[in-house]
């Protein structure tokens, strides 16, 4: 069984200080904890907040590409959680034509909030999830990456406007 979520928050995993995106049911409350890359938080922050860039990021870039080519991101599922690892889907349409792509969580997400689509997991996903046996995606220890955990701890939940819990 499917459940729509909404991005509660984005912010930074205390123990860890890797970025941590919160999704909270809207059917039960419940809430699936996904650790997520620097740079990925950072994009959805970014997008959730309507700030623009001069030149595109790397999810306003497939996103400009695939308004070009008048395809739109129709639904996210969080749909897998294995090894450690959450596996998502992105279902993109245009007119009459649909078709379905792999994707990891953070880059489907970032995408699902540029085009204002709903954003679905599984329910044995929340389940695993809930069971502690799961851990989520380790931390970007490159400098891109270091760079944008020092920008998300100056952050606050203030910043996130609506998006904090």
């Amino acid at each position: 069984m499917l459940h729509e979520m909404t991005i509660a928050s984005v912010s930074l995993d205390p123990e860890s200080q890797s970025p941590v995106i919160v999704l909270k049911s809207l059917k039960n409350g419940q809430n699936l904890f996904i650790w997520i890359g620097a740079l990925e938080a950072g994009s959805i922050v970014y997008a959730l907040q309507g700030m623009a860039f001069e030149r595109p990021l790397t999810h306003d870039l497939f996103k400009n590409f695939l308004e070009r080519t008048a395809f739109t991101v129709k639904k996210v599922e969080i749909c897998d959680l294995e090894n450690n690892t959450f596996f998502a889907r992105l279902y993109f349409e245009s007119g009459d034509t649909e078709f379905v792509l792999d994707s990891r969580p953070s880059d489907a997400m970032a995408l699902a909030v540029r085009f204002n689509a709903p954003i679905y997991a599984e329910e044995s996903v929340i389940l695993k999830s809930k069971s502690g046996t799961e851990k989520t995606e380790a931390a970007d220890q490159s400098e891109e990456g270091k760079k944008w955990a020092e920008y998300l701890e100056t952050l606050d939940n203030d910043d996130f406007g609506k998006y904090k819990i």
